[in-house]
This record gives structure tokens, C-alpha cells and sequence, in this order.
């Protein structure tokens, strides 16, 4: 077992965190993780109000009695959703831990402080997670340019900025994007980290709330089947490789195309249609390219088990060996 500060301060088993993804971030997935010693995460904007966020909170409650986390991404929008709400909800449900991700968010830096709330933001760059610590936050998890969703502008990949962020910063680093088994943990740690993060991963489990034919597409993708789109706008975002993708990518590389012209191909209904009736066809699905690593559906149990169990063999018979010699 991998005991450290990370493990310590969340009061976790197991330094492996469950992304906060849209859609899937719902109390079957979040409480499974826990309860197999992670940390699961609630995603607040998956649920269409704060009252919903409430409720969810409460269910995932009844399902477990480990620590979980509830994410919170502040995304640029003309309309944004009442996220000072949300917050409210997130306080006053009494959850003790907060993924925060996306721009400028010391206002609920702060609040989430106040209130003796553990705060976690993710990050795509050494420099925003120097300013994340300087405003307070507790943890960085720090997001290589194989992840799923959004990587950033920099297109540096894990094995260079994970180092380069457990170099930079003093508060725990939680290495995300590509990671899926127990050579993935043992490297993170090896690496300067404090644990991982896994979003993909998490989605081909058995509790993920995902059709199962979502599920089999993980499966039977490799690591070459993501797109890269948003590239055009300076909001580059992986999905997986469907026809919808295709389409978007085509789209942008007209030389006169705005994001109105991929917008109804890209919205986030669609998404969750493809998610919720296995139409993988539907709209966009986000994975990272650690699809190419992903072979089965177990349990979040079985999964983190194995995780575990596998890193502690390379730890101190792989690697013990070669020492040895």
C-alpha cells in the first residue's frame, strides 16, 4: 500500500483519484471508487441545478461513508451557470474536499478555504499551478498533453511536466492524463508525484454511469484513436476519434470556419446522448489517448486492486531486482 502526505491529507487508502467528467461524474461511480479507497468526484455541473448538486451529494452520502470529492469547472461562457450557487451547495452539504479547474478561480478559492475545504485544481502548466499554490489551493493535479478533454496550449506531455511540477511546487502534485494501470502509478510516483489521476480510465468500469457499448468502444480503441480539436481557437480538446470529430476537424480546417460553425456538433446534449444510448455516433466523446491501455471493464474495486497490487510488484521486485545485479 502507498501511504504519503496526498493519502494522508485527504484521509484516503489509495493515492488514485476519479476525474471529475461531465456526465459521468455521478454519486454509483464517485462512491465506488471511494469505498475501494480512492477518491471519487462528483462533477456539480453534470446536475442541471444546485438543488440537484444537493441531492446528488446526499445520494452518494448514503452510498459511501469514505471521503469524496465534489469538481467544480469554471468554464468562459456568455451565460455562465450561477457557480456561486453551486458552491453554496457544495458548503453547505458539508463536503470537505473540491476539484476546482478551469480559469480565474480565486474567488472560490477563497470561500471553499473559509470554510476548512480541501481544495484541489487542476492545471495544464508549471506556471498556472505556481499561481494556483501562490492563491492557496492544497493540491495541484497537473494534466500531461495525453489527457482526455482539455491539455492546454503547450502540448507537453507527462513525462516532462510532472516532474517539472513536483520540482516547481511544495503541496502535493497528483499526475493526470494517461494513466490506467499500476506502471502508470509506479511512474508518477517515480516521477515526483503524490499519486494519479485517472478520468478515462474510470469510464470503462462496471459502476461508470456509460452505456456499454461506450464502454467496449475504450476497449476496442487504441492509443492512436483521439482527435485533437478547438486547435483553431486556442481550446484544444481530445476526444475520441468518431465520425463527429472527423467532421469538427474538417470543419476547422476550412480557412474562413468560426466555432458557430462546429458548435451544433459539439454541444454538450449531444455528448451525453452518445454517453447515455451507446450511439457512439452521437456526439463527442472525450478520452484520452490511454484508450490504448484499456483492455477490460472490472469493478472499480478490481481495477484499483490491481492498480495497487501491480505498482508494488514493479516497486519492490522489478525494480529491487535490477538494483540487485
Amino acid at each position: 500500500m502507498f501511504t504519503n502526505r496526498f493519502t494522508d491529507l485527504l484521509g484516503i487508502r489509495h493515492p488514485i483519484v476519479q476525474g471529475g467528467m461531465m456526465w459521468v461524474g455521478r454519486a454509483e461511480l464517485a462512491a465506488a471508487v471511494s469505498n475501494a479507497g480512492g477518491l471519487g468526484i462528483l462533477t456539480a455541473l453534470t446536475q442541471p441545478t444546485p438543488d440537484d448538486l444537493r441531492r446528488e451529494i446526499d445520494r452518494c452520502r448514503a452510498m459511501t461513508d469514505k471521503p469524496f470529492g465534489v469538481n467544480l469547472t469554471l468554464l468562459p461562457s456568455a451565460s455562465p451557470p450561477p457557480y456561486a450557487e453551486y458552491r453554496k451547495a457544495i458548503i453547505e452539504s458539508g463536503v470537505t474536499i473540491v476539484e476546482t479547474a478551469g480559469s480565474r478561480p480565486q474567488e472560490h478559492v477563497d470561500e471553499f478555504k473559509a470554510h476548512g475545504i480541501t481544495v484541489i485544481h487542476k492545471c495544464t502548466a508549471v506556471r498556472h499551478a505556481l499561481s494556483a499554490e501562490r492563491m492557496g489551493v492544497d493540491v495541484i493535479s497537473i494534466d500531461g498533453f495525453e489527457c482526455a478533454g482539455h491539455p492546454g496550449e503547450d502540448d507537453i506531455p507527462g513525462l516532462i511536466l510532472i516532474p517539472a511540477a513536483a520540482d516547481a511546487l511544495g503541496i502535493p502534485v497528483i499526475a493526470s492524463g494517461g494513466f490506467a494501470d499500476g506502471r502508470g502509478l509506479a511512474a508518477a510516483l517515480a516521477l515526483g508525484a503524490d499519486g494519479i489521476n485517472m478520468g478515462t480510465r474510470f469510464c470503462a468500469t462496471r459502476e461508470a454511469p456509460v452505456h456499454d457499448r461506450v464502454k467496449q468502444f475504450y476497449v476496442e480503441n487504441d492509443e492512436r484513436a483521439t482527435n485533437l480539436i478547438f486547435r483553431k481557437f486556442r481550446n484544444s480538446a481530445r476526444v475520441s476519434r468518431n465520425s463527429v470529430s472527423d467532421r469538427v476537424l474538417e470543419i476547422e480546417a476550412e480557412a474562413d470556419s468560426r466555432f458557430e460553425d462546429i458548435h451544433p456538433l459539439v454541444a454538450g446534449a449531444r455528448g451525453r446522448e452518445a454517453l447515455e444510448t451507446g450511439d457512439v455516433d452521437a456526439g463527442l466523446i472525450w478520452a484520452g489517448m490511454v484508450q490504448g491501455l484499456i483492455h477490460d471493464i472490472p469493478t472499480c474495486k478490481e481495477l484499483i486492486e490491481r492498480i495497487v497490487a501491480d505498482a508494488e510488484t514493479i516497486v519492490s521486485k522489478r525494480l529491487q531486482g535490477m538494483l540487485s545485479r
